[in-house]
């Protein structure tokens, strides 16, 4: 009879505690009503773009938001304004609501104390969230509930088949292939986001220390981790497109190249990339995605609210709806965009898994987790100091 009483109250106990939650995030959804929210995203791929403007069309249907699209080329623009307007002592009011943030930026804005925590994991939505991803850290630092995750990545090639009938397994048969048609490899300069990547990718299969990444580098020993790094570029960069001296700014120009016939390989952070850009003719029709067997470089990529940020509860409907199965459905279909959900399909109803499913990218190599954030200024400019002068 006791068990019997303990488990009544227990129900109760969680039955009382949802309807809080859920009397929680009415209110949020009336205060939201109305609002303007500002997001501020990346804005150099059109297929990005064409996604947020319907899901701003969304949520001004069905929320009543008002949401505004502030496309930036570099999100640390943002960072340093919601920083500027902190120094300012601009505590509430703030420019941006909503901003799409990457590891390192998220990073300098957690450490500094300027993003609201806790919240993530309180949006209706999470219930679906594939949290056998790494949704509760960023760049290896907890997120602390302050990052709603809205998408993965991992780092990709991009090749044609008439140029490369079977992928490269590894960074030695790309160093081969490389010197076998020279001029016609190339990663992006850093410090472009997917030209980083591309240098902790090797960083993380060359150095015989792996393990150390996890934490910040240290200076005692960050030539000896990095020796095998720049080693193989030293290597890799004579056969390189206009022989190492000059790097594509982007990962875009890389795909206009590969598709003028001037490169052979592209890089993207998106495995579905090669098949959206396939449907929308920027790329040819044999095109195709591959990674190393050992692994490739992943991520997931979060949306963050600052801490003095103007329109709070509109931001938080916003995260909540792009974790919706509807929005991640889609934003995976390469003719929307082609960006790989964070929901598990089992976790949804059956009509819609079946449709996420027919979206999730097979065949894809091991996930590698990221270095620590620290490393990637580290990284930037050690090479920058050995190859940047050119």
């Amino acid at each position: 009879m006791r068990r019997v009483r303990f488990c009544m109250l227990l129900t109760g106990l969680l039955m009382a505690g949802q309807a809080l939650a859920d009397d929680g995030w009415q209110k949020i959804k009336q205060d939201a009503r109305g609002q303007t929210v500002w997001f501020n995203a990346w804005g150099g791929d059109e297929a990005v773009n064409r996604y947020l403007d319907w899901v701003s069309g969304e949520m001004k249907s069905h929320y009543a938001i008002n949401l505004k699209i502030v496309r930036l080329a570099d999100a640390a623009d943002a960072v340093k304004r919601i920083q500027t307007e902190a120094s300012a002592g601009r505590k509430t009011n703030g420019s941006v609501d909503l901003l799409w943030v990457n590891g390192e930026n998220f990073r300098t804005l957690k450490t500094a104390g300027l993003l609201q925590t806790g919240w993530a994991k309180t949006l209706p939505n999470w219930r679906y969230v594939d949290t056998t991803k790494p949704v509760s850290e960023d760049f290896a630092i907890p997120t602390e509930g302050a990052e709603s995750p809205w998408g993965s990545a991992q780092l990709t090639f991009i090749a044609r088949r008439e140029q490369l009938a079977e992928p490269l397994a590894d960074a030695g048969t790309l160093l081969e292939y490389a010197s076998k048609h020279p001029g016609t490899v190339t990663y992006p300069r850093p410090p472009d986001f997917t030209g980083t990547a591309f240098l902790e990718q090797l960083l993380l299969t060359q150095t015989t220390q792996p393990e150390v990444l996890k934490q910040p580098p240290d200076s005692a020993t960050f030539a000896r981790v990095t020796a095998p790094l720049w080693a193989y570029l030293d290597k890799l960069h004579p056969y390189l497109w206009r022989e190492g001296k000059d790097f594509p700014p982007s990962p875009a120009r890389m795909d206009a190249l590969l598709a003028s016939g001037n490169l052979r390989l592209s890089i993207t952070f998106n495995p579905a990339h090669a098949r959206q850009k396939v449907a929308s003719k920027e790329l040819p029709a044999d095109s195709y995605s591959f990674g190393f067997r050992q692994g490739m470089l992943g991520n997931v990529h979060f949306v963050a609210i600052p801490a003095n940020a103007s329109a709070s509860a509109g931001a938080k409907v916003v995260a909540n709806f792009l974790l919706s199965p509807e929005a991640q459905i889609h934003k995976a279909d390469p003719a929307n965009w082609g960006d790989p959900s964070v929901l598990d399909p089992q976790k949804l109803p059956a009509s819609q898994a079946e449709k996420l499913r027919q979206f999730i990218p097979a065949d894809l190599p091991p996930t590698l987790g990221e270095p620590h954030a620290a490393w990637v200024n580290a990284l930037e400019q050690e090479w920058l100091r050995r190859y940047g002068t050119h």
